[in-house]
């Protein structure tokens, strides 16, 4: 019996902690808050590219919208065909944003769901017809940061 216990006193002591802090968890959502003003400013100077530095560089990245679209090369692609000027673009603004945080089962977060509302202000709309809608984004954290994996957009 002694001999368990002295294992079990090993086994927890060699295990490192998993939890995250609140005050991680704070700056996980004001990352994530901060990289969408990032990201519409830089939809608002008409900048593609700097946009699409939020997604993760991957094939198996998708946006959904009325199709699917997966793999961060056919995203790029729609985004720039779809909003081929500075006047199909307009300006972006995100509202009503709310970021939830999904600790794995040892309390670490590694992915992350945010939530909001778009609105998109411009004379020239093009293709796209809708200027406002909702949407929901997966997030993983990985060793560049927080990217999205997954664009709902609707």
């Amino acid at each position: 019996m002694r001999n368990l216990l002295l294992m079990l006193m090993l086994i927890c002591a060699s295990v490192p902690a998993c939890t995250q802090s609140p005050t991680a968890n704070d700056a996980d959502r004001k990352a994530m808050e901060s990289s969408m003003a990032a990201q519409a400013a830089a939809w608002n100077r008409a900048d593609i590219p700097a946009f699409m530095k939020l997604y993760e560089n991957s094939p198996e990245t998708a946006f959904l919208g009325a199709t699917l679209h997966k793999g961060y090369g056919p995203i790029l692609e729609r985004y720039t065909k779809a909003y081929s000027t500075p006047e199909q673009m307009g300006t972006l603004t995100f509202s009503n944003l709310e970021v939830r945080l999904l600790p794995s089962t040892c309390g670490a977060v590694e992915f992350a769901v945010v939530t909001g509302n778009f609105h998109l202000e411009r004379a020239a709309k093009g293709e796209a017809k809708k200027d406002d809608g909702i949407f929901s984004l997966v997030w993983r954290k990985g060793p560049e940061g927080w990217k999205i994996l997954l664009d709902h957009t609707g």
